[in-house]
């Protein structure tokens, strides 16, 4: 990057890129783990799986929300030489980098049915959820501040946690820079007439 420029990825792009693959992963495990009845039983295992699919998701929700204000009210206004990373660059990135987990995640989900059917698949569902309600919890607070917030690409890769330890500041740029709404969600273009 050309006179120091810094590449920069979308905080709620990356929150938002765990959200369908965690979703898809516990569906599909809840859907495979009521097929056994397990010890516990069907029922049992179902209602216990939809406790923690709310349990996991205001978990979700709520973890480090004062350490991503914090970062938000602190963003620096970004660079005319930072380069902006595409959306569908940081999903794949992310999901790239987190693939063997997501992988283990559902063996255990499923795994776990022969014990409590659809607990471990919906609890991965709740995760899921927790992620993409956050990142709209993210859109918020970019269109209170009218200003989208980026993070470090070089941050990111000590783990991918855009509130990690690693990162240390946002930066921020205007509301209708980079390829992503506020939220991390695909932006709409207008329909030409």
């Amino acid at each position: 990057m050309a006179r120091g420029g810094q590449g920069l990825a979308r905080v709620a792009v990356v929150v938002r890129a765990g959200a369908a693959p965690l979703w898809w992963c516990g569906v599909l495990a809840a859907g495979v783990g009521v097929l056994p009845p397990g010890i516990t039983g069907r029922r049992i295992g179902v209602l216990a799986g939809a406790a923690l699919f709310l349990v996991a998701a205001v978990v979700v929700l709520s973890a480090r929300r004062e350490r991503y204000t914090a970062l938000a009210r602190a963003a620096v206004r970004a660079g005319k030489h930072d380069v902006l990373q595409d959306r569908a660059v940081t999903v794949r990135a992310w999901r790239r980098g987190h693939r063997w987990w997501l992988l283990l995640a559902l063996v255990a989900a499923l795994g776990s049915a022969f014990a409590v059917p659809a607990a471990g698949g919906l609890l991965l569902a709740g995760c899921g959820t927790g992620l993409r309600l956050k990142a709209a919890w993210l859109g918020r607070l970019e269109q209170a501040e009218d200003a989208l917030l980026w993070v470090r690409v070089d941050r990111l890769a000590a783990g991918g946690r855009p509130a990690g330890e690693a990162v240390r500041s946002y930066r921020s740029t205007g509301i209708a820079a980079g390829d992503a709404a506020p939220g991390g969600a695909r932006r709409r273009t207008a329909a030409l007439v």
